[in-house]
């Protein structure tokens, strides 16, 4: 399972944003009273299932949730998302807040195309609440790495952090408690990702 960066943008969007395009609200159907589709806010917290939402029947049947729908309003926010395509610029919001975590106790959280507007503010503790099954995982994956290497943290000389997410506080705290914070460097956590990926597609040519 994948870590880091999108993962962590997925919390965001199942803690902070979903709620405000209706998940958890309800609508009528055949007489009773149903939840609305989980798996709708799945696809919209993961960038690159975006797409799919916006199928003709997956919009149809929103369009039939919000007739029915105890809280039409934010099925209304949640259908001109999809219909607009403006989940890319959603996830850049929350990656703008995540950016602002990672320096400051409070981020701030702002998505206003003149039809939708969401905002607030979103403590750094309480982010990092949402993503403490990501650290957890992160956790285990260092300590399965140095117990299948033979390593004791002690012999470790220097360990560098690259990519967007060793800038979370929370991450780079995972590292220092594990080899002390004087062994920690990093550098070009914007940009290394992709050079990665650009070499290796090279190198598979």
């Amino acid at each position: 399972m994948a870590l880091a960066g999108d993962a962590f943008d997925s919390r965001v969007v199942h803690n902070l944003i979903s709620p405000r395009l209706g998940r958890g609200t309800e609508y009528r159907s055949l007489g009773k009273i149903l939840p609305i589709p989980e798996w709708i806010y799945s696809d919209l917290s993961r960038w690159h299932y975006l797409s799919f939402l916006k199928s003709s029947e997956t919009i149809e049947m929103l369009r039939g949730i919000r007739s029915q729908s105890l809280d039409p309003e934010r099925i209304t926010s949640l259908l001109h998302i999809v219909e607009n395509d403006l989940g890319f610029y959603l996830h850049q919001s929350v990656q703008a807040m995540k950016i602002e975590l990672s320096s400051e106790e409070v981020g701030s959280f702002l998505f206003d195309d003149h039809v939708v507007q969401m905002n607030g503010r979103v403590k750094r503790a309480t982010f990092e609440k949402w993503i403490d099954p990501d650290l957890d995982r992160i956790r285990g994956c260092v300590d399965r790495l140095l117990e299948s290497a033979g390593v004791a943290p002690q012999d470790i000389d220097r360990v560098f952090l690259t990519g967007g997410s060793s800038l979370v506080p929370a991450v780079r705290k995972i590292f220092e408690d594990r080899f002390d914070p004087w062994r920690i460097s990093g550098g070009s956590e914007f940009t290394s990702v992709a050079k990665g990926l650009a070499l290796r597609a090279l190198a598979l040519r």
